[in-house]
């Protein structure tokens, strides 16, 4: 589990870029690390293959842009905004995000694994067949949402809202009944047997 914080003290880049206007623009050349985004607008823009190391991205608009095998390794998120966002096949292992909003946001396979999404509100995003292993999802909101066929081993993912949430296929192994919401929440047979024997029940057939 990552235990990174969203900033530190200690934090230091070798560029800062403030107030860039790639709104629009077909960014899949670009290739950063440890460096700085500052009011960043990346409206409508398109990546495939881009990436970005240990990069940090402080109230950065990604609304409506589509990403494609991109990656975002050990990135840290404040304040950005993601609304209507499509991430296809995206790699952000390690990366952290803070007080940033997922408004409608479209992620679909790719690697999540060691994320930290502590309290993010990701009612309306569309989650499906990525890995998060080991990620950081504690007092997440999920309620009414979608994570379907996500692979939750090793996650955190105490006082987490699931109520209600499609979680038919995900890995919910390390879900611990008593200390998080899933009332009304789609699950498979085969989950409903995992939740029922975390909770010391015996499952018999008959």
């Amino acid at each position: 589990m990552t235990d990174r914080k969203a900033e530190t003290a200690a934090s230091k880049f070798d560029a800062t870029v403030t107030s860039a206007d790639w709104y629009g623009q077909t960014i899949s050349d670009r290739n950063h690390s440890r460096t700085l985004f500052a009011d960043l607008d990346m409206t409508e823009a398109t990546s495939a293959g881009a990436v970005f190391k240990e990069c940090t991205f402080r109230r950065a608009k990604f609304n409506c842009s589509r990403h494609e095998a991109s990656a975002f390794i050990n990135c840290t998120f404040v304040g950005c905004n993601f609304y209507d966002v499509a991430f296809n096949a995206c790699k952000f292992v390690g990366s952290v995000f803070e007080a940033c909003k997922f408004d409608a946001t479209s992620i679909k396979g790719g690697n999540w694994s060691f994320v930290g999404l502590q309290g993010a509100d990701l009612r309306s995003a569309d989650i499906a067949d990525v890995v998060m292993r080991e990620a950081d999802l504690t007092g997440v909101r999920c309620d009414g949402g979608s994570m379907t066929g996500v692979d939750l081993s090793g996650a955190a993912l105490d006082r987490g809202n699931f109520i209600g949430c499609d979680l038919r296929g995900s890995d919910i192994s390390t879900i611990e009944p008593d200390t998080v919401a899933l009332k009304r929440a789609v699950i498979t047979i085969d989950q409903a047997v995992m939740i029922c024997e975390a909770m010391g029940l015996v499952v018999r057939a008959s």
